[in-house]
């Protein structure tokens, strides 16, 4: 049967298969990241975006495609970790500035939201590149725009979004070298054709295609954390008790055809439509056994009566939220009237907000003057609402941010513009050039001087990792042996060695030149102090007057770091 719009139920169950898809491929994606590095996270990036954004969805209690995707966008952007999840969350954002105001999507409208997404991406970067995500998209939405002038049904419409992306997809390694050399596709791309093919698939009421690993229906045990979230608790703040409207906190499981008073055959429309006009804050999700409700309400027993009529009902409860918030009154009452103990710091007049993964790393940063740490790196990127609220909760009046990776720079750069003080970006690339920057940090200057001061230092240090190779490949001519270690030296495999130590000696001596003053070695998992001597032993034997400090980092992935000035 042809669909000839989408209601908030069809882009409910969208956006949660989507959301499942990408959870069940994250390794896969994260296998197509081009470097044979273990820090590929292109697929945990988008998984955990787009469940911040699944999760935005299943709180809304809009009753409108274009309220629904807002809350998508919203979610996206607040979750967004890396390049593949910033730019994920802007084809929603220009998805959702398209379809704003409309109740219903019909095929016209689905593929005119697709093209505005990928124009709002395409924006979005500075310097865009074909053969990635961006290509993907605007393949995607072409197709669709197409199928949009030959029919009514968004089910086929989306079909073809679906085959585009695809087909863009199979292009990419034609169109990004280093993807041809390595033969693999783009892994945000494929992320993205992944998220459609979801699309498609719920649209069409089909089963999941063999590229994804399960059926994703939202099922009952998905729906306990959808209904549970505390989004109703925004009610209990600091209202009257009497100024709450509905009184109500309702929540039922029904079971649909079980029970003795069943006369109705579930149909979602009309269940919801009875049910909205009781009161506000209505939630009714449901699979093909049973619907899970959620509503405040001044007739409690209407909404079970309700119920009733489409099978018997279980896990009911009912709060009284005014009594509640007599109680949260009285309790409010009670901390006020205690004694003070404890002043509030003054604000700090800067704070200098790092990202670092590894308790050495952590204190290396906080003994240069960063005042806040947020957790990650490689293989975890802070999402933009973890570096929002790093910012906000730094009891300062204006923010540094070093993301010490360049996959969590467009994170970073969204943040600025939802923080509640000002914030700026020093785009360290690495860990030693956040060191770097902090040298050149002054407190008693400026947000903007230290800005400029810090970026200007960047170009002074050459950053070198070591790491093992998780997958055979080949790259720049290098043949590269799973097990293998890599030298990278600013980005670039330079050097390939069977060792550990012999591939930091040989990386080394290729980043000294006669300018070179100091080294820094930085060991972390997979490495001891034992390595660090013998590395700084070796750069004494190639130019004694060289200063070299030795640190203990405890960074995942990459064993050793090491910095020339």
């Amino acid at each position: 049967m042809p669909v000839t719009k989408i209601t908030t139920k069809e882009f409910d169950q969208m956006v949660q298969a989507a959301s499942v898809v990408l959870k069940n491929n994250a390794e896969f994606i994260n296998s197509l990241n081009v470097f044979p590095v273990p820090d590929g996270d292109t697929g945990t990036n988008m998984s955990l975006s787009m469940e911040s954004g699944a999760k935005y969805v299943s709180k809304s209690t809009d009753n409108t495609v274009g309220g629904k995707a807002s809350a998508l966008a919203k979610g996206l952007l607040m979750g967004a970790r890396g390049n593949s999840g910033v730019i994920l969350s802007q084809i929603f954002r220009g998805f959702s500035k398209d379809v704003e105001g409309k109740t219903t999507l019909n095929a016209h409208e689905l593929a005119n939201a697709v093209t505005a997404g990928a124009k709002t991406a395409y924006k979005s970067v500075m310097k865009p590149t074909e053969g990635t995500i961006l290509t993907v998209v605007r393949y995607a939405a072409n197709a669709g725009h197409h199928a949009a002038e030959e029919t009514d049904d968004c089910a086929r419409v989306m079909d073809a979004i679906k085959n585009g992306a695809q087909e863009a997809l199979a292009k990419t390694p034609e169109l990004l070298p280093v993807l041809k050399q390595v033969g693999v596709v783009d892994s945000g791309g494929q992320g993205l054709t992944f998220v459609f093919e979801a699309f498609a698939d719920i649209l069409n009421d089909r089963e999941a295609s063999t590229d994804v690993h399960e059926k994703f229906n939202v099922k009952a045990n998905q729906m306990d954390q959808m209904v549970n979230e505390d989004h109703h608790e925004s009610a209990q703040g600091q209202l009257n008790p009497e100024d709450i409207i509905y009184g109500y906190c309702t929540q039922m499981t029904v079971r649909f055809g079980k029970g003795k008073e069943v006369e109705k055959k579930f149909d979602y429309d009309t269940f919801y439509n009875y049910l909205a006009p009781l009161g506000d804050s209505l939630l009714v999700i449901n699979d093909d056994e049973v619907a899970k409700v959620h509503i405040h309400t001044e007739h409690p027993g209407k909404v079970l009566t309700w119920g009733q009529k489409f099978g018997d009902l279980i896990n009911i409860k009912i709060d009284n939220m005014r009594s509640q918030q007599e109680e949260i009154m009285e309790n409010d009452e009670e901390i006020e009237h205690q004694p003070i103990t404890d002043k509030k710091e003054s604000p700090k007049e800067i704070a200098v907000i790092s990202v670092v993964a590894g308790k050495g790393l952590e204190e290396l940063f906080k003994s240069l003057g960063v005042t806040n740490i947020i957790s990650g790196g490689q293989t975890m990127n802070p999402s933009t609402e973890d570096i929002v609220n790093a910012v906000n909760n730094s009891n300062a009046k204006k923010a540094i941010v070093l993301p010490n990776n360049k996959n969590i720079f467009l994170a970073a750069e969204q943040a600025e513009s939802l923080t509640d003080i000002p914030m700026k970006v020093i785009h360290t690339k690495t860990i030693q050039q956040g060191l770097t920057a902090m040298f050149s940090f002054n407190p008693a200057a400026s947000i903007e001087e230290n800005q400029n001061e810090m970026d200007d230092s960047l170009d002074s240090v050459k950053s070198g990792q070591v790491t093992a190779a998780v997958r055979d490949t080949k790259i720049n001519g290098l043949d590269i042996k799973k097990g293998s270690y890599m030298g990278i030296v600013d980005g670039k495999i330079e050097i390939i060695e069977d060792t550990l130590n012999d591939a930091t000696i040989s990386m080394l001596t290729k980043m000294l030149d006669e300018d070179s003053e100091n080294v820094t070695i930085i060991f972390g998992e997979g490495a001891t102090q034992s390595d660090a001597d013998q590395i700084e032993a070796k750069a004494i034997e190639i130019d004694p007057e060289l200063e070299v400090e030795i640190h203990e980092g405890d960074q995942p992935v990459y064993p050793l770091l090491i910095s020339v000035e």
